[in-house]
């Protein structure tokens, strides 16, 4: 493909609450032995995109363990390849990441060393399947200047999370609103954007001179009378997870045959790092309907409606209702959890009760943890 490929997974999330303090939120995992960016890698690998780059940042050391081999996505070739910057102190620059802009200019050097004449930019907090060639012929198609893929929102999505986007009857984008709290606009920014790579050097030097260090709201939206910035439509599944009930919904979707046989099934693949596990184990006694089941998971009680991610540790009498439970957790005896969110590497004491609502999600998380990150 004639593009390279650059994923923003340095940020954080307040919307997280506890979740994001292990881990950053491009880490949270997803759908039992998942990663959030192992989607946005796998759309990048599954469209012929050889060259990738991730920006890390916030919380970062699992996300860089993640990413430690570039073979679980096929990007280890000769011509192309994975690379993980964080920020770098030098001489002229002591900076964190200050934006999404100003991570792409403290890497600039990667898009100036850089040949492949276009760049595909995506968060790693999406949960999607994209090709992202039919982007790049819609982008080349309408003589573009940046394309911006958006999904219609449904009633339910709070729309004070995402960046809002009017389109006209020729695909234009003729208003760009961040974050609003009142709109009249129905398409939300995924935050996949598809640029001439020269034109983005040029727009992020120009950027950062000015002293702007967003690029939704230094350049999209500064740039949107200027540019011709188009949306590209998809009607196929979407899910942002960078809050806690965005992420506890996105797991819970996954329960949902249509949802797995979308990523699991159809062709491509999502990819993933593999750890070596056991299947999981279903003791004498163990009872359980519609809940995904992870490798290396010891089951003795019954779990209904959950995602149990690798190396849980269900005990003789537990009930898990309605569930996420993170890696490597020791769940006691006679434990009932429903409507929770169990952090990993915690070990629950026999016959504790930790019940949520289907409303307000219950995160649980014990400070006796046998490990950390």
């Amino acid at each position: 493909m004639r593009a390279i490929g650059i994923v923003l997974a340095g940020g954080n999330s307040k919307r997280m609450k506890e979740l994001s303090n292990k881990r950053a939120i491009a880490a949270m995992p997803i759908a039992g032995s998942y990663r959030s960016i192992d989607f946005a890698l796998s759309n990048m690998s599954n469209s012929h995109v050889q060259k990738v780059a991730v920006f890390t940042q916030y919380n970062s050391r699992s996300l860089n363990e993640h990413l430690s081999s570039s073979k679980w996505w096929d990007f280890g070739r000769k011509q192309g390849g994975l690379f993980v910057f964080t920020p770098t102190i030098t001489a002229e620059s002591s900076d964190w990441y200050r934006g999404t802009a100003d991570a792409l200019y403290q890497n600039l050097v990667f898009l100036k060393r850089s040949h492949e004449p276009y760049v595909i930019i995506s968060a790693g907090d999406g949960i999607y399947k994209l090709d992202y060639n039919k982007v790049l012929e819609y982008h080349i198609e309408k003589k573009a200047d940046i394309t911006v893929v958006c999904k219609k929102a449904n009633d339910t999505e709070d729309l004070t999370r995402f960046g809002m986007v009017s389109i006209n009857d020729d695909g234009r984008i003729v208003n760009f609103e961040e974050k609003p709290i009142v709109t009249d606009s129905v398409n939300i920014s995924c935050g996949i954007y598809i640029i001439r790579r020269r034109q983005l050097i040029e727009l992020i030097e120009r950027s950062i001179a000015e002293d702007r260090y967003d690029f939704v709201k230094d350049i999209l939206i500064r740039y949107k009378n200027l540019k011709r910035i188009y949306a590209y439509k998809i009607n196929s599944y979407w899910s942002n997870i960078a809050s806690v009930e965005s992420y506890y919904k996105t797991n819970m979707d996954f329960l949902k045959k249509e949802v797995r046989d979308h990523f699991f099934v159809e062709y491509p693949g999502v990819y993933s790092k593999v750890d070596d596990l056991p299947p999981a184990k279903y003791n004498p006694g163990a009872k359980v309907s519609n809940s995904l089941i992870a490798s290396g998971c010891i089951i003795n009680g019954t779990v209904e409606n959950s995602v149990l991610f690798n190396k849980s540790y269900i005990g003789n009498g537990c009930i898990i209702r309605n569930s996420v439970i993170l890696n490597d957790v020791y769940i006691g005896d006679n434990t009932v959890i429903e409507n929770c969110i169990v952090e990993s590497r915690d070990t629950i004491r026999a016959n504790s009760t930790y019940i949520g609502t289907a409303e307000q999600v219950r995160i649980v998380i014990e400070k006796n943890e046998r490990y950390t990150l």
